[in-house]
């Protein structure tokens, strides 16, 4: 029996816990804990493995993906970006200085050759000219007056003459009479030369005056107007630009190839573009000519490369943007197979055909074929024999993700850059 023991707070009596002994539990296998965690795991791979078999219900899902040679248009062309610019423009300008009185044209206007677009203020060139007529009159007056006294010192010389062989006068008269006409003759001289000199200035400050007028020096549209009305122009540094007239019919496209893709292109080869605003609408030309002179962008060599295209409508306007393709190669109609489907071959022919290796369902069973392609871009390439239009070709070997389409239809153009 317990001792009882007497706690000092209390008087009740506390018994000391007793403790139990302790069963021991049997341990789990080492072999049965791996048995337990790898059974899942076999058995996902087993189900996996047979959904993936042939002859199994998941037999289309490992099949490979496959595609049907099919007939359409092909094109090999070299993509680049360019702009819009008048084939033929001209910059305005005026020769003389002052004030810009009056703009007669507005952005857009259609005018012709020799048709009046501004006015300078032409009082200052008027002065001039107005001065250079009277020195030019009063020195016809002089001429005359020269003249007049020639003529009477040409006569005086005659008569001293007549005198001096009757010896009717001294030989110094006789002299002075010939020395008066030699003087006048002098004087007259002078008197001209002055004259042609202010002529030839009157001339120049007339043509100052037809230069406070501005003329168009060709047939166009006015595509854009720098200067404003009542604006001093300065012309003694240089010529101020007014306006400019653009002949927007033809246009010029300017793109710019980067060096790779240049040796490709030649003089004469077709080309189109499409604009921003007309995605859907190509508009056609000949390669006219490639710059020699490049132009670096970012470490990145380009070289401006130029065609021309009709713009009756005047729809095509300076600046736009356009998406050019310069066409190396194109076929209508031909047999098209995808280029993911397309293997090196073996051997190349000697004569220089292009020859491919295809894997083509027949039977249900794969087979290998050597094709030989023409025009070929990124996409697709055009068969010219060893494969006919329905004909089923591998493109991959990994099957297409569930839910989703085997393949689209080839596409004969290359992705838009």
């Amino acid at each position: 029996m317990a001792p009882r023991v007497r706690c000092h707070d209390t008087d009740r009596m506390m018994i000391p816990r007793m403790r139990l002994p302790r069963v021991p539990t049997p341990a789990m296998p080492r072999r049965a804990i791996f048995a337990l965690i790898g059974l899942p795991v076999i058995a996902a791979v087993l189900v996996g493995g047979w959904l993936l078999w042939p002859g199994s219900d998941g037999e289309s899902r490992g099949a490979p993906l496959t595609q049907k040679v099919s007939i359409g248009d092909i094109e090999d062309t070299v993509s680049a970006v360019g702009t819009l610019q008048p084939r033929e423009y001209v910059d305005v300008g005026t020769q003389v200085s002052g004030q810009l009185q009056k703009i007669m044209v507005d952005f857009g206007a259609k005018v012709e050759k020799g048709q009046q677009l501004a006015q300078i203020d032409p009082t200052v060139y008027q002065a001039k000219v107005s001065a250079d007529e009277a020195q030019l009159q009063s020195l016809k007056a002089q001429l005359a007056d020269k003249q007049a006294q020639k003529l009477l010192a040409d006569q005086q010389l005659k008569r001293q003459k007549e005198l001096l062989a009757s010896k009717a006068t001294s030989q110094d008269a006789h002299d002075i009479a010939d020395a008066n006409v030699k003087i006048a003759a002098a004087q007259i001289s002078m008197i001209e030369a002055q004259i042609q000199q202010t002529e030839s200035t009157l001339n120049g400050d007339r043509a100052n005056l037809n230069y406070t007028k501005i003329f168009a020096p060709m047939s166009g549209t006015v595509v854009n107007i720098t200067a404003k009305q009542g604006q001093t122009l300065n012309a003694n540094q240089q010529a101020p630009i007014i306006l400019r007239i653009a002949d927007l019919d033809p246009m010029t496209v300017w793109t710019q190839v980067s060096e790779a893709d240049v040796p490709r292109l030649k003089v004469g080869m077709p080309a189109y573009f499409t604009t921003l605003g007309q995605p859907d609408r190509k508009r056609f030309g000949k390669l006219r000519q490639v710059l020699p002179t490049p132009e670096v962008v970012n470490n990145v060599v380009l070289y401006s490369s130029l065609f021309e295209v009709e713009n009756p409508e005047g729809d095509l306007l300076p600046q736009m943007s356009a998406q050019v393709f310069f066409v190396v190669a194109a076929a209508k109609q031909v047999p098209l197979v995808p280029v993911a489907a397309l293997r090196p071959a073996r051997g190349q022919a000697a004569d220089g055909k292009k020859m491919y290796r295809v894997r083509v369902v027949e039977g249900g069973r794969i087979a290998d074929r050597t094709i030989e392609v023409g025009v070929i871009n990124r996409v697709v390439a055009e068969v010219k024999s060893g494969l006919a239009a329905g004909d089923e070709v591998v493109i991959s070997d990994t099957p297409p993700p569930a839910g989703k389409p085997a393949a689209k239809p080839a596409n004969a153009r290359g992705p838009r850059l």
